[in-house]
């Protein structure tokens, strides 16, 4: 339980281990949904959506004010940024990296098989699993993956 006021620091820690509820792989962080952090008082978490629509918004606002009560933040606010738009630039190396280990090829120029790294790759449909990833299949090693969509 803290009993002072958390450092930023501490909660870029804290919201690091909100898992994003489409791509459990990838915290909120690691996505890039997380645009800042302001203490006092309480905390001010600034989040932007992957988009507007995105059905996990409400869901991602409910599990940073839960984590970061949890460490013993009694006032948490959430703000809602919609500009500048969310862009798939800012999923960190790491997020990447960790899409990448799961199966799902991250946003890049040319889509690239996670599993084999072919960029002999096919769509297989617009969408995916979630709005925000297409169904892509590897000409390669002909395994079906996911692509993050760039946004």
């Amino acid at each position: 339980m803290v009993t002072a006021t958390p450092t930023r620091d501490e909660v870029w820690g804290w919201l690091g281990e909100v898992a994003d509820p489409e791509l459990p792989a990838l915290s909120i962080v690691d996505l890039g949904i997380v645009r800042e952090v302001k203490i006092g008082p309480g905390v001010t978490v600034a989040l932007s959506p992957t988009y507007s629509g995105c059905p996990a918004t409400e869901v991602i606002e409910h599990d940073v004010i839960e984590a970061l009560e949890r460490h013993g933040v009694a006032k948490v606010a959430i703000e809602r940024r919609l500009s500048p738009p969310w862009t798939s630039d800012w999923i960190s190396a790491q997020g990447r990296e960790k899409l990448r280990r799961h199966g799902i090829a991250p946003p890049e120029r040319s889509v690239a098989c996670p599993r084999c790294g072919s960029v002999n790759a096919v769509r297989v449909s617009e969408f995916g699993s979630t709005a925000c990833k297409a169904s892509y299949r590897c000409g390669d090693c002909s395994e079906p993956f996911e692509y993050f969509k760039c946004i």
